[in-house]
């Protein structure tokens, strides 16, 4: 489904940083009243153990990448789930890919993603999609887009940096702005927000980087570009802001007549 994942901590602190966003999108859609919930693109389950919790029924998680998937009640420890570590290693975990998703038509009310469109064929993907989402059901989809990525002062820049290592990684820098159009076009009723919060930057987003295939001279920006980053030490000498599309997409419900 997508390149090889981040080191686990760096994941949970990503995954604790878009936390906030991601709680307003499940109460949107009423997770509560979620019965059957995907976590697809799973990884090691930083997310599983808190859609596990908060909604109604059963969740399963699939990722492509089985060894992630056998670190899955681990991780959720790691990523703070706590009480909901019972649900984690109850949960079905399921390697799979998602352009054919091992599952009936129809079988999930709600379908989570975080991180996970911009490394998958997408044109592929959202059939099937479609197919396992029941009349009613809802995705949640949490991408960046890394076109818009926002950067002061120049020398803590490597967003060019972001979007040649991406594209040569398989993934598509641009997945944000294009995703709520292909939704569309497939027969969702979509809603887009955008992270609307700006943060002072985290130092982790060039170790990401670094995880990215790189050019030794691109290496060389990063490892600049991060001495320029850690030398500015007071809040607001810098700001980076990576645009994220926060989307809610319901697959209208069969009227009979």
């Amino acid at each position: 489904m997508r390149a090889d994942l981040p080191p686990l901590d760096l994941l949970c602190r990503q995954s604790a940083w878009l936390a906030p966003a991601r709680a307003r999108l499940l109460r949107r859609i009423g997770v509560a009243h979620r019965r059957r919930v995907l976590d697809l693109g799973a990884g090691y389950g930083a997310v599983t153990a808190e859609l596990a919790r908060r909604s109604g029924g059963l969740t399963a998680a699939l990722d492509r990448n089985e060894a992630a998937l056998r670190a899955h009640p681990r991780a959720a420890r790691r990523a703070g789930a706590g009480a909901a570590d019972s649900l984690v290693a109850g949960a079905a975990r399921v390697a799979g890919d998602a352009r054919r998703l091992p599952f009936a038509a129809g079988a999930f009310d709600l379908i989570f993603t975080q991180l996970v469109w911009l490394w998958l064929p997408v044109a592929d993907v959202l059939p099937e999609v479609w197919r396992v989402m029941a009349p009613g059901g809802a995705l949640i989809a949490l991408e960046p887009d890394y076109g818009g990525m926002m950067e002061h002062p120049a020398d803590v820049a490597v967003a060019d940096v972001w979007r040649a290592a991406l594209a040569r990684a398989g993934a598509d820098a641009l997945v944000g702005r294009k995703l709520p159009g292909l939704l569309a076009e497939r027969g969702f009723d979509v809603q887009v927000d955008l992270l609307a919060t700006l943060s002072p930057p985290a130092e982790e987003r060039f170790d990401l980087l670094r995880g990215l295939p790189l050019t030794d001279a691109e290496r060389l920006t990063v490892t600049a570009a991060a001495a320029a980053s850690a030398s500015r030490r007071e809040v607001w000498q810098q700001v980076v802001h990576l645009p994220f599309f926060l989307i809610t997409a319901t697959r209208p419900a069969t009227v009979y007549r």
